[in-house]
């Protein structure tokens, strides 16, 4: 039992390195860990967020107090409505995870880069495909 409680330990300290094999099991653990905790984390402060809107049904009487309190709470359900799009996102790195595609580039099929996808754990492209796509963008933008 005990030898058991230390793998998991060992396994909770573990950060890819780039002198490994790219996506081996133990990275794709690592990732599918992280994302799911991270869905987990969201999903907690959505359920937080909406007990605390059903909680505050007060009446203002002072039309400030109730502005103020109308944009707090516009604020909250753009934050919720973004980190819903977030979830989506988690959702489909869970499954490139689970088909194989996870950690390489949708546009030119190489590997990421561990510290981005560290960083951004959804990531879907390269650091050089994501800069051609905002220069596109901005290209296109300007038109």
């Amino acid at each position: 039992m005990k030898a058991v409680a230390a793998v998991s330990v060992v396994e909770d300290n573990y950060r890819p390195s780039d002198d490994e094999e790219f996506m081996n099991e133990r990275q794709l653990d690592f990732f599918r860990k992280k994302l799911l905790a991270w869905k987990e984390d969201i999903l907690r402060e959505s359920r937080e967020t909406l007990t605390n809107l059903q909680a505050e049904t007060e009446n203002h009487p002072d039309l400030v107090d109730r502005a103020s309190s109308e944009t707090d709470r516009a604020l909250e359900l753009r934050t919720r409505d973004r980190q819903r799009k977030l979830i989506s996102k988690i959702d489909e790195a869970l499954r490139r995870i689970e088909d194989g595609s996870y950690g390489f580039c949708e546009e030119t099929g190489e590997p990421i880069g561990l510290a981005r996808l560290e960083a951004r754990p959804t990531a879907t492209l390269s650091v050089e495909a994501q800069e051609r796509h905002e220069r596109r963008e901005r290209v296109h933008r300007d038109d």
